[in-house]
């Protein structure tokens, strides 16, 4: 018998958990728990989790979110196979591999089986392993919906214009800015610190590296560009002067980080258009479009596969398990991290 049949049987599973919001160091900060199989609905997939990865919403919840009661299960990103399905899934059957961001509503992918709306869930890029394949989701789905929902580019459209992706090196812009380079005709413009963060969004794809420690507005100015899109993935609240002096009238500002003070005000001479992006809305509200989640997924497995889009990967840590899992906490916490750092299964 192998363990996930015996996990399917016992109608238990190993999980990582924590209890008590606070820091990374605090005891129970992230400890290996035994949790119940979880029950599926009619739309969701058992998946057994063989991939996992590490986003800044992960840290965020368990520094400052309170479980109502035990342990609460984080992990944002899977790549697994399917177990079982619900009566309404139509389009997946147990056996197959998929990869997915899941639903900050729900236990998350630290843990054996996982269940998750078949919606909201891709196949994995064959090209792929599990652990590398549960590198891109959650980024994937919110660098899509900024290009395509958000900032409303048509692929194929964008020529003539620039957009400023602030923090390029991190999981949501390495893969943003490849999107941006194959899907529209964007002048992309990164910023980056270090030389290994530079090197790696040209790599990606940038067309111009400036330095976030620096003004933004004067260099960009250097360039010849004034963007009519930014990205604001980190610090927006510390950048928000530069990005209103740098940005073209009637622009557009989305972001994904939360400034503890920003007064929009300042954006009102140039009629700027602020809106945040957040790629769990889909599944939070149930929007009638939520299988564009899927829709999106496969787009983007099938551009891995072909080459078109590169594995935005860099660390790989080793099977799951708590220690392993709270060392990739304090990385992602440093906000040093280039790319994604993924782990395997149990």
């Amino acid at each position: 018998m192998t363990a996930s049949e015996h996990d399917l049987e016992t109608k238990r599973m190993k999980a990582i958990g924590y209890d008590t919001a606070g820091p990374i160091d605090a005891p129970g900060a992230l400890v290996e728990v035994t949790a119940a199989r979880p029950e599926i609905g009619p739309h969701d997939l058992l998946v057994e989790v063989r991939g996992v990865s590490v986003n800044p919403v992960d840290t965020k919840l368990r520094a400052a979110a309170a479980p109502e009661a035990g342990h609460r299960i984080l992990g944002f990103d899977a790549a697994g196979i399917v177990r079982e399905t619900g009566d309404a899934v139509t389009v997946y059957k147990p056996g197959d591999t998929v990869f997915y961001a899941g639903d900050v509503t729900r236990p998350g992918t630290n843990a054996e089986l996982h269940a998750v709306d078949e919606r909201i869930v891709g196949r994995k890029p064959e090209s792929l392993d599990f652990e590398e394949a549960a590198g891109l989701p959650l980024t994937a789905i919110t660098a899509w919906e900024m290009l395509f929902d958000s900032f409303r580019i048509p692929e194929g459209g964008g020529d003539g214009e620039a957009i400023l992706v602030i923090g390029g090196a991190g999981g949501v812009g390495s893969i943003l800015i490849q999107l941006a380079k194959a899907l529209t005709g964007l002048t992309v413009i990164a910023t980056a610190s270090r030389d290994e963060t530079r090197a790696w969004v040209r790599k990606m794809g940038a067309d111009h590296v400036i330095d976030h420690r620096e003004p933004l507005a004067a260099q960009v100015s250097a360039l010849g560009l004034a963007p009519r899109y930014v990205a604001a993935l980190t610090a927006t609240g510390q950048h928000w002067e530069q990005i209103v002096a740098l940005i073209a009238p009637r622009g557009h500002v989305t972001l994904i980080d939360d400034p503890k003070d920003f007064d929009i005000k300042p954006g009102k001479p140039k009629a700027l258009t602020i809106s945040w992006e957040f790629m769990f809305t889909r599944s939070m509200f149930g929007t009638e479009d939520i299988a564009a989640q899927r829709d999106l997924l496969n787009r983007v497995s099938q551009m891995i596969d072909d080459g078109t889009l590169l594995s935005t990967v860099t660390q790989r840590l080793g099977p799951l398990e708590a220690g392993r899992l709270r060392a990739a906490h304090e990385r992602q916490e440093s906000g040093r991290v280039i790319g994604k750092q993924v782990l395997g299964g149990f």
